[in-house]
């Protein structure tokens, strides 16, 4: 498993991995419409190259072998805190591949000027998503609703909220 910055080249690779992934990520991701086109992949690339380039957000491709695996993102939300938000292909999950990739984006966030603290939030019903901060060693400071996001799917509409802090 290797992190790669994403770029606008990877819109048809990207597009083809989210289709293959809908079914699964439609549950848990509001943004996992059925109609998510080459539009919307090409919109999302673009997006993610500016976000970069502006130091606010670093979506990574999480590769296997080269392919595209799914997505992993460090989201600046605040000048000492980054938010990490991830999604696999079903082909990979329970795998570790999620917690190696936020481990790894751990360490990048840390390296950002000024990050002290890193989040993950997810739905209190997918377990899935909430066994990747508990094995890297984030405490859980927070069970939020109303939700950011609306209760879609599989969600209940409580937003579990993770936190690790930078050690000096």
């Amino acid at each position: 498993m290797e992190l790669r910055k994403l770029s606008e080249a990877d819109a048809a690779e990207l597009l083809r991995v989210v289709r293959e992934s809908l079914a699964h990520l439609r549950p848990w991701m509001p943004w996992a419409h059925v109609d998510y086109d080459a539009e919307a992949a090409a919109g999302f690339l673009v997006m993610a190259v500016s976000t970069w380039e502006r130091g606010t957000m670093f979506h990574h491709a999480i590769t296997v072998d080269g392919a595209i695996a799914g997505v992993i993102t460090a989201d600046r939300t605040d000048h000492d805190l980054v938010e990490i938000g991830y999604w696999l292909h079903p082909a990979h999950t329970g795998r570790g591949l999620a917690t190696k990739a936020a481990a790894e984006l751990v360490e990048f966030a840390f390296r950002l000027d000024g990050v002290r603290r890193v989040q993950i939030w997810h739905d209190a019903a997918n377990l899935a998503s909430s066994g990747v901060p508990r094995r890297l060693g984030f405490t859980e400071i927070d069970r939020r609703t109303p939700p950011r996001e609306p209760a879609i799917g599989n969600r209940v509409g409580v937003d579990v909220v993770w936190e690790l802090k930078k050690q000096d």
